[in-house]
């Protein structure tokens, strides 16, 4: 009976987990355009919503990595060791909400499965080739995302060069929705389906279906919870995105955002995770450094560098405590 009421639990924690993720990375997808004043802020929220939702039922090939490629195998995890990899992640993604810090949802869920895992049944357990895969796909997509923008923003200045700046931010403008949009669709094409990933594997290790294919009512479950997550906004980190790290025009955001909607739409093609705060991140710096090196500011930079570091074990050390105190509390 215990196990049954765990697997609800952790449904409950992912969908809360895809709330969060939703709040926490709105930034990526809209703060360009808001900082830029494309999009008023309450419709670029609504706009992202609606396009995370969309975005989010395309596809579940990156559910089937993170819930196929991480763990050996289903059957050497349960219910208890999946809600204490959820509540790592969650307590770390509070905790940077809630301190204006852009880290990574993805790397707060792959710590918190490290460490869960790790101190429940042992680190044998985790299949090291799935994670290794994963790892590459979080470290080299910031940095293809900032050789792109660098790119992107120097074809544009290339192409449009001879026009003036008050000409293009007025023309730009309209083309950010765009790239805005995009931006959007992808994240939710991403993002969400880490959720659906987790809650079907513990479907799959409880018995509850045979196969890794998400179930209709997971992807709706996680596609709405990160649409409503989403709605909720997440201002500290907008700012921290939007303004701090060089001083975006509308060209420069156009260039950002539809350089890192390629990127993620590349990575979920090739079913592979990738941190959306990462990719925005690192076109924002490469579209920043096409201007010149010093109009970027690079100490907030290394601030989110330092950030990103710190996630995965942070998230993991918490994922442990979770399970210990749950394995103490109820055997």
């Amino acid at each position: 009976m215990l196990d049954h009421y765990l697997v609800w639990a952790v449904v409950f924690l992912a969908l809360a987990f895809d709330y969060i993720n939703g709040f926490h990375d709105t930034a990526n997808a809209i703060a360009t355009s808001v900082s830029t004043r494309a999009l008023e802020p309450k419709k670029a929220i609504m706009l992202t919503a609606v396009l995370n939702f969309l975005g989010a039922m395309v596809s579940t090939g990156v559910a089937k990595t993170i819930g196929g490629d991480i763990v050996m195998s289903a059957d050497l995890i349960n219910s208890g060791i999946i809600c204490a990899a959820l509540v790592g992640a969650i307590v770390w993604n509070l905790l940077t909400w809630w301190w204006g810090i852009p880290s990574s949802s993805s790397h707060a869920l792959i710590g918190g499965i490290i460490g869960a895992v790790g101190i429940s049944v042992g680190f044998d357990a985790l299949n090291e080739q799935g994670i290794i895969k994963i790892f590459l796909s979080l470290i080299v997509s910031p940095i293809v995302a900032m050789v792109g923008g660098f790119i992107v923003m120097k074809l544009l200045l290339l192409i449009f060069g001879r026009f003036s700046p008050i000409t293009l931010n007025d023309q730009f403008r309209r083309m950010q929705i765009l790239s805005a949009t995009l931006m959007a669709f992808s994240h939710g094409s991403n993002d969400a389906q880490k959720a659906m990933g987790i809650i079907t594997l513990t479907l799959l290790s409880g018995g509850y279906i045979d196969t890794l294919d998400v179930p209709m009512w997971v992807k709706l479950a996680c596609a709405t919870a990160m649409a409503l997550g989403t709605a909720a906004g997440g201002w500290k980190i907008i700012s921290t995105m939007g303004t701090k790290i060089f001083k975006i025009e509308t060209i420069n955001g156009f260039a950002a955002d539809l350089n890192s909607a390629i990127t993620i739409f590349t990575a979920t093609f090739l079913h592979l995770p990738v941190s959306t705060t990462h990719v925005v991140s690192g076109s924002l710096l490469g579209v920043g450094s096409s201007k010149r090196v010093k109009a970027v500011n690079w100490g907030v930079a290394r601030s989110m560098v330092m950030a990103w570091f710190v996630t995965i074990p942070l998230s993991g050390l918490v994922a442990a405590i979770a399970y210990l105190v749950g394995h103490i509390l109820f055997g």
